[in-house]
């Protein structure tokens, strides 16, 4: 019987298809607002907490007095373009729902983390039916700073009633994933190939496991943990 009492999953890019939605919700908002930015740039940034995305972008050409308007105005942008398109659709991974009905049989508590705000995150729960099946939902609005540091990760395991982070895992699919799950200090800092980084780029973060998706991590858990 396997050791692990809560597996953390990302959300974008580990469990619903990442099809390039976010990036184009940020150059759109971006864009709009007159705000410089480069592609390869905003692609280091995935993972993060979406409003810490565009301030940093923000604040490299603001006056300091002037930055939280703009922050929020970008912001607003960017939402509104990332809800319309979940809310037209929104794709699950092969194999995820398999693996949470495995973890269910082995008595695996399951959580997500993201850098969305919750009303995106509610609203992507919603559309894939999801919303009364995890432990917690934690969103980077719900914590201080989001990846790469571990509190939304800390945040899960308090909902979850889950102590011991030698008991949990953590899966995401870009390096500020695999940087919470290590700052962490948790068993398992697994990549999964689904996203928007290749393995060379999770290679080089601390890591346990790189899988190819999600889907293997029945047989991970059953071997490893």
């Amino acid at each position: 019987m396997s050791r692990i009492k809560l597996i953390v999953f990302d959300i974008a890019g580990t469990i619903i298809e990442d099809r390039g939605e976010v990036p184009r919700a940020f150059a759109k908002a971006l864009l709009e607002d007159g705000i410089p930015f480069a592609e390869d740039e905003l692609l280091r940034w995935k993972g993060a907490s979406k409003r810490e995305v565009i301030r940093h972008f923000v604040s490299r050409q603001t006056r300091q007095d002037n930055i939280d308007d703009r922050v929020e105005s970008a912001y607003r942008r960017f939402r509104s373009e990332l809800e319309n398109c979940y809310a037209a659709k929104v794709t699950l991974i092969a194999g995820v729902v398999e693996t949470f009905q495995c973890c269910k049989e082995q008595d695996i508590l399951i959580a997500t983390t993201t850098g969305f705000d919750r009303e995106i995150r509610d609203l992507i729960l919603k559309q894939t039916g999801w919303r009364d099946l995890f432990a917690a939902n934690i969103s980077s609005d719900d914590v201080r700073r989001g990846r790469p540091a571990p509190y939304m990760i800390f945040r899960a395991m308090e909902a979850a009633g889950v102590l011991n982070v030698r008991e949990v895992v953590n899966v995401g699919d870009t390096p500020l994933d695999l940087q919470a799950g290590t700052n962490a200090g948790v068993a398992g800092v697994i990549g999964v190939l689904t996203g928007a980084h290749d393995r060379a780029n999770l290679q080089r973060e601390p890591h346990t496991h790189i899988l190819d998706s999600a889907a293997e991590l029945p047989d991970l858990i059953g071997r490893a943990f």
